[in-house]
């Protein structure tokens, strides 16, 4: 009780391993004189620098003594050069590179404690940026002025208006204007499948003939599949529907406190194995062409060894957008992964049955504090500046749960002790191999993807021995795969293929040797999965009543819309 009732203040993160990170790093900091005299060096070394840079800035002429990292923007204003605020500016940097310096490399400290006491401490010098305060920030100081205080008057407004809303669990301002089914999660379709975790949409042909081969597309199960089918020009599935895929995708139900006991045999069988069974029901005597999102590309793996395993030949090709199989490197998100963690997660998710989809996403907002909560406060709260609502932020707004059980066994069972890459996950008695998996693999990662590393995703090379097609494009783990071609936005990937018989090529050589491609990467993975998608011919119907499957209802269908 104690746990669940922390958990609320502190976003799920356990303060044991907080305290027990910062300890080890402690002891073993007072136990390393080499390391103190290289800080106190550092600190001489960067004053030094500070004053001189002090002596020169009132004239205008000083070099600046440290430069941002790319990703931080927070000082590019032309404001952040002119004295005193240039001082200001460079004093934080150099105290952030020498925090960084101060909580990394100290010997003798764990892996994981190092990775906490960093990320602690980024957070903790984050918070205190002088580009979050009025006085120490040229660039709101000057809007201020302009506007005779207006701006933090209207920021102050927007500031109650979210808190009254999240007091009462309402949605973000603006979330009103991207509904699934109205203007979102749009596109033609029926369900044609539903039991008590999924139900299965199969899409309305847009084109007179149609490829052989169904697609199937398995949404992770911590987000509404609708990321998928967002606004029609941002919509993946329109766009595989127009160029004549038959298209069905899972939407998974949003678990309460009465689905607590569900685990990860429910989601595997329940789940993918169902839609399997429905979709060749319905479209006979055809391979699958599937697809899986994030940790559904995960279950889906898990699904396709099984089937592997058992002899089971409906599967045609594989496609995985950003998902792990190998969980050694799953980026930050290991801050989060260590036996203090998960037992304090298991005691907050005890109280209600499931983990709520906010604590969720407050952890993910965690690992990108810089921009998705300190920078966004000071635009919306001080500048007084609202950003417009976007259909991808409505919907990272529709946060999901996470049954007690199922959350519990897949960050044991994978994250915890990487069992499916060691071959020790287990599936109706037996384990299974991804070294069974003979399938195409076409595997996407994205550059800047914080949850899924893209060299994590990229060991499906080591962990498969089949065909593999390994996209790398621009963006994160969102817009990287909600990457819609079209003109005025910037976009690249590379490509490259690795047959069965080729040897491995590690991360840092394909990067330097595979072709990049301008724009999109939708067109060259629509080409590869046309290429293992069959002839084209009439459609097939909607739902198989004979094999009782009748249609269910409209799209997007019920469990997408529950709260």
């Amino acid at each position: 009780m104690v746990h669940a009732t922390l958990g609320a203040l502190t976003q799920g993160l356990s303060p044991e391993t907080i305290v027990g990170s910062y300890a080890d790093w402690l002891i073993h900091l007072a136990m390393a004189p080499g390391k103190q005299v290289e800080l106190a060096a550092n600190a001489l070394r960067q004053s030094a620098r500070l004053a001189l840079f002090n002596a020169n800035a009132a004239s205008g002429t000083a070099e600046p003594c440290i430069d941002p990292l790319p990703q931080d923007r927070r000082f590019e204003g032309p404001e952040w050069r002119g004295w005193p605020f240039n001082i200001i500016r460079e004093s934080f940097l150099l105290g952030q590179q020498w925090w960084q310096d101060a909580t990394s490399g100290v010997k003798g400290v764990s892996r994981h404690h190092e990775q906490v006491a960093t990320f602690v401490t980024r957070q903790l010098v984050d918070m205190s940026s002088p580009s979050n305060f009025w006085p120490t920030n040229p660039e709101l100081i000057r809007k201020t002025t302009e506007e005779g205080g207006a701006n933090l008057l209207c920021g102050a407004k927007y500031w109650w208006e979210d808190a009254l809303r999240l007091r009462s669990g309402k949605p973000p301002e603006g979330t009103e204007q991207f509904r699934p089914g109205h203007e979102v999660a749009v596109t033609p379709g029926r369900v044609v499948f539903r039991n008590d975790l999924i139900e299965l949409i199969q899409y309305a042909p847009q084109t007179e003939t149609v490829h052989a081969d169904p697609v199937l597309i398995v949404p992770s199960w911590i987000m509404k599949y609708y990321i998928l089918d967002l606004s029609p020009g941002n919509s993946l599935v329109r766009y595989l529907v127009e160029r004549g895929h038959t298209v069905f995708i899972v939407s998974w139900k949003n678990p309460d406190s009465r689905d607590r006991d569900l685990g990860m045999d429910d989601y595997l069988k329940l789940g993918v194995l169902a839609a399997v069974e429905a979709v060749t029901a319905i479209v006979p005597k055809r391979q699958v062409n599937t697809v899986g999102y994030c940790l559904g590309g995960t279950l889906l793996a898990i699904a396709a060894a099984t089937l592997a395993r058992d002899g089971d030949t409906r599967l045609g090709s594989m496609t995985l957008f950003a998902s792990e199989l190998d969980f050694t490197e799953p980026g930050e998100l290991s801050l989060f992964i260590d036996e203090s963690q998960l037992a304090y997660l298991e005691d907050i998710m005890w109280e209600r049955g499931y983990l709520d989809g906010k604590q969720m996403a407050g952890a993910f907002a965690l690992l990108n504090s810089r921009d998705l909560v300190w920078s966004r406060m000071v635009h919306d709260y001080l500048f007084g500046i609202r950003q417009p609502m976007t259909d991808l932020m409505a919907w990272n707004a529709d946060a999901t749960r996470m049954p007690c059980r199922q959350h519990s066994e897949y960050l044991r069972s994978l994250y915890l002790n990487n069992d499916l890459a060691n071959g020790h996950y287990i599936v109706d008695g037996r384990p299974i191999a991804l070294t069974d998996i003979r399938l195409p693999v076409f595997a996407v990662g994205a550059q800047r993807d914080t949850v899924s590393p893209w060299k994590s995703v990229y060991k499906v090379h080591l962990l498969t021995d089949t065909e593999v097609t390994f996209c790398l494009t621009t963006g994160g783990h969102n817009v990287g795969v909600v990457n819609p071609p079209g003109p005025g936005v910037r976009r690249s990937h590379q490509l490259a293929t690795r047959r069965a018989d080729e040897r491995y090529v590690d991360p840092d050589t394909w990067i330097a040797s595979a072709p990049t491609v301008e724009g999109s990467w939708w067109p060259s993975w629509e080409q590869w999965l046309s290429a293992h998608a069959g002839k084209r011919g009439a459609p097939p119907s909607m739902g198989a009543p004979t094999a009782g499957l009748p249609v269910l209802g409209e799209a997007p269908g019920q469990y997408v819309l529950m709260p």
